[in-house]
């Protein structure tokens, strides 16, 4: 390419990247509000359909799960059918949370519905039926986490692909370094943080399937693209899976249809996996784990064909894990 070409190149694709950046990145945080947000309503049949016309005011913000009683609804926080619920009753008003699902969600039914019976003389009882950890109550550290995570996996697919691995050998090198990756950060968040909770290496499995899953799906787009999917792959995780991966706050708190995406891409199914496998005893974790394990297998899948066709190309002899070193000269 000529220089002049490669100038007007720069000039051209450096704002454009930019623009693209700034749109991935600020976009979800400037529309943060709820979108069909679960939300549960317990109580007397009156008292339900008051508390729903309520927040029907909010409109779009909730999808309202009717139950029974305050112990449906605490079963269904529980279960992450439901981010909180709005109880009623003769003895007045409460409202459950769940902190360790997203604080900001906490805090923001407690604006939209505490904050209103506050007004009127009569505030409902907050109950945090899952808290938070003490060590992150604002869950601060598990969002982090996201964009290490995807920098490892990153990582790992970018520099197999160069160092010139092919096939088996890149699944390998894939698998051993998110299972490292894994436990080192199992014993830095769970051991010495005490951020997250849940079994250790549950934990550490959600965490190393997460690297997995990124490097997995880079090193597959480059061994069928060539080096250039590496750009590829890392721009996806990263401009798309980080940012929409709704870990900071919630998926339904993002625009849509942000929010969806980012849960099938590992970034988030990774984090929504890590909530349910720390703090809700692997509630709704299948859904997720599932996300991260076909990201895996149809990027190792992918690795694994884009080697069978280079050695289709070169004839049936597999191509060279390196280049050939320079002959000494005479």
């Amino acid at each position: 390419m000529h220089s002049r070409h490669r100038v007007i190149a720069v000039i051209a694709l450096v704002p454009a990247l930019v623009a693209l950046t700034l749109w991935a990145f600020a976009w979800p945080a400037a529309r943060t509000a709820p979108h069909d947000l679960p939300l549960g309503v317990a109580g007397p049949p009156q008292a339900v359909a008051q508390v729903e016309q309520r927040l029907s005011r909010h409109e779009g913000a909730f999808e309202i799960h009717r139950y029974a009683d305050e112990a449906a609804a605490r079963a269904a926080i529980e279960d992450r059918a439901v981010y909180g619920a709005v109880v009623t009753g003769d003895r007045g008003g409460k409202l459950l949370t769940a902190s360790a699902a997203s604080p900001v969600v906490a805090q923001l039914l407690q604006q939209a519905v505490a904050a209103p019976g506050a007004a009127a003389g009569a505030p409902p009882e907050v109950v945090d039926v899952v808290p938070a950890p003490g060590t992150d109550p604002r869950g601060a550290v598990l969002g982090a986490s996201v964009l290490p995570l995807a920098l490892a996996g990153i990582a790992a697919g970018a520099v197999t692909t160069l160092l010139g691995l092919r096939g088996v050998r890149t699944v390998g090198a894939l698998v051993g370094a998110a299972a490292g990756a894994g436990l080192v950060v199992a014993a830095i968040a769970h051991s010495w943080l005490g951020t997250v909770g849940g079994d250790w290496w549950a934990v550490a499995g959600v965490f190393g399937l997460s690297v997995l899953a990124v490097g997995a799906g880079v090193a597959g787009v480059a061994a069928l693209l060539g080096r250039a999917g590496i750009g590829l792959g890392a721009a996806v995780m990263m401009l798309l899976g980080n940012p929409f991966s709704g870990a900071s706050s919630a998926p339904e708190l993002l625009p849509q249809p942000a929010g969806a995406i980012g849960q099938w891409l590992p970034p988030g199914a990774g984090a929504s996996l890590l909530r349910s496998v720390s703090f809700f005893d692997g509630a709704a974790a299948t859904g997720h784990a599932l996300t991260l394990a076909w990201w895996a297998v149809l990027g190792l899948g992918a690795v694994l064909l884009g080697s069978a066709l280079r050695r289709r190309a070169t004839g049936g002899s597999p191509a060279p894990d390196r280049a050939p070193a320079p002959a000494p000269a005479a």
